[in-house]
């Protein structure tokens, strides 16, 4: 699809999970990319079993440790690898979805605006109610800091850009309304809530209340560009600050 030019982006739209962006300069990629395939008879009930083992029991098997010896990290890069084979082996995937960059530069002052705000908010936030935390890492442990901030977004935040947003807005959206708008809509609340609920295995609630606005957040900008290079950006940007100012406790970092 040829690029086009937009005017300037609007911050909020008035439409429920309305586009972050009016439209992003670059390649924006149709979505779905290729038709849903005729129903099979008995797939909706495969998907919505597939969808609850990957996204309710594995997490729930986590937390009450019925997968013993398992780092949280471990199950998510299990489950990386499953939903790749299936994305790969999947002829309606479009597979420029696994990195299109082309959207990046038209999102990124959106992206950066955003984050500096919330970041903002954020630094205040700890520094009122858990001032012992702040920039803990950096200053305590700066090694460790820097291998966090270098690795995070590798071992993390790809394999959960590719879970929770390429794998399941596409694998899903076949149990979904067909009215583009309620489906991008549902697929927005799905992967949100999804996302959030697998924070589960921290065994704290202030990890899942903080990736709530998150996933939210990650799920309009992948449903508005189609691209994991976009998404993990943003999602990179947040999960690093967080660790820099002292959250990464809520994280599984000790």
């Amino acid at each position: 699809m040829a690029a086009t030019s937009a005017g300037p982006v609007p911050l909020i739209s008035a439409e429920p999970f309305a586009a972050l962006a009016a439209e992003p300069r670059g390649k924006l990629l149709e979505f779905p990319a290729r038709p849903v395939p005729a129903a099979v008879p008995g797939i909706h009930a495969l998907l919505l079993g597939e969808f609850l083992l990957l996204f309710a029991i594995l997490p729930m098997a986590v937390f009450f440790h019925a997968a013993v010896g398992l780092d949280p990290l471990q199950p998510l890069w299990l489950a990386t690898g499953v939903c790749l084979v299936l994305l790969l082996a999947d002829p309606t995937f479009d597979r420029r979805q696994l990195w299109n960059g082309a959207p990046l530069g038209g999102q990124l002052p959106q992206i950066l605006g955003l984050f500096a705000a919330g970041a903002v908010a954020i630094t205040a936030l700890v520094h009122e109610y858990a001032p012992q935390l702040l920039f803990s890492l950096p200053r305590h442990h700066p090694q460790a800091w820097a291998l966090v901030i270098l690795s995070y977004p590798f071992v993390s935040v790809i394999p959960q850009t590719l879970v929770y947003r390429v794998f399941l807005f596409h694998r899903y959206r076949a149990l979904l309304p067909s009215n583009p708008r309620t489906q991008s809509a549902a697929l927005i609340l799905l992967s949100a809530s999804a996302f959030a609920f697998s924070h589960i295995v921290f065994h704290n609630w202030i990890a899942v209340a903080l990736t709530v606005p998150g996933g939210v957040l990650f799920a309009v900008r992948y449903n508005n560009t189609r691209s994991l290079c976009v998404s993990l950006v943003e999602h990179a940007l947040y999960g690093c600050f967080l660790f820099t100012i002292g959250l990464g406790v809520y994280f599984g970092l000790r």
